[in-house]
């Protein structure tokens, strides 16, 4: 009887095991949510390039350019695992306010982007959306920040680990996808099933600009101590922005003093950026 359970009690661990191996891909990204893009810009009153942006490897993502007047810098925005660019109008609209243009773009598989998402496929999209800034339209790395949120940051941090950008800002960001997989699936050994790694501590280590990491102590879904051990592998300056809230709702642009630092901290560091915006004028 005893050992009926056990050996039954084995096979479910071993099926959630390979389940969890076989079917990573599902767990990490979710394009299918939100694949419409239901705004653009120019409904928020903004002025925006519609563009298409090819990859070395015959992909085209679906991104805006949306400039700002008398633009202090370009945000190269990389969003989260879910939804689409245009599920980041507030975000768009806030980095406008405070004189900045976006380059926001989908990944492969996301939204209108063409492809499936994978590990090195949205390495090769962010590196191509850092090529179209500085090759095409010739916009200095110094007058670059990069953004990444969730997912996206580890995205920013390797780009910033290869290039030399203004600013690095990552927002609710994993250390990595072992350490997150750990925490969220403790009882299965996460560390030898994962395939992706996503390894943002390792590449924060290595880039050398000033650095803002923002993350809510009530994150529920990449816990608070993600966040504490980026900004620890930084190299100064930094900053950190304690934020409110749970992963979905504690958004940077959700409180005007919490932009106010964001606004403080690209002024100090973006090439051609001088003083400091509030975003509640």
């Amino acid at each position: 009887m005893l050992s009926s359970l056990l050996t039954t009690l084995a096979l479910a661990y071993g099926g959630l095991a390979a389940l969890l191996f076989l079917f990573q891909d599902s767990l990490a990204y979710y394009p299918q949510i939100g694949r419409e893009i239901y705004a653009t810009p120019r409904e928020h009153g903004l002025d925006y390039e519609p563009l298409s942006l090819a990859t070395p490897d015959g992909e085209r993502l679906d991104a805006w350019l949306v400039p700002a007047p008398r633009s202090r810098g370009v945000v190269l925005f990389l969003h989260g695992n879910a939804g689409n660019l245009s599920h980041r109008m507030d975000s768009i609209v806030m980095f406008h306010r405070l004189g900045y243009s976006v380059l926001i773009f989908d990944y492969r598989g996301y939204g209108r982007s063409t492809g499936k998402p994978s590990e090195a496929g949205l390495y090769r999209d962010a590196q191509t959306a850092w090529d179209h800034l500085t090759r095409q339209r010739g916009i200095p790395p110094g007058r670059i920040v990069i953004f990444g949120e969730s997912l996206g940051g580890a995205m920013a941090a390797w780009l910033a680990a290869r290039e030399r950008p203004g600013a690095l800002v990552l927002s609710s960001v994993l250390i990595s996808a072992p350490e997150l997989a750990a925490d969220l699936y403790p009882w299965l050994p996460t560390r030898w099933l994962l395939r992706m790694r996503y390894d943002t501590r390792a590449a924060l280590a290595e880039a050398r600009c000033p650095v803002l990491v923002a993350h809510s102590p009530n994150d529920e879904i990449i816990p608070f101590r993600h966040g504490q051990t980026l900004f620890e592998a930084a190299a100064e300056p930094k900053v950190f922005l304690p934020l409110a809230g749970g992963h979905n709702d504690g958004f940077i642009f959700m409180r005007a003093e919490w932009v106010n630092v964001l606004a403080g901290f690209l002024n100090r560091h973006i090439e051609g950026g001088n003083g400091h915006e509030r975003a509640d004028e």
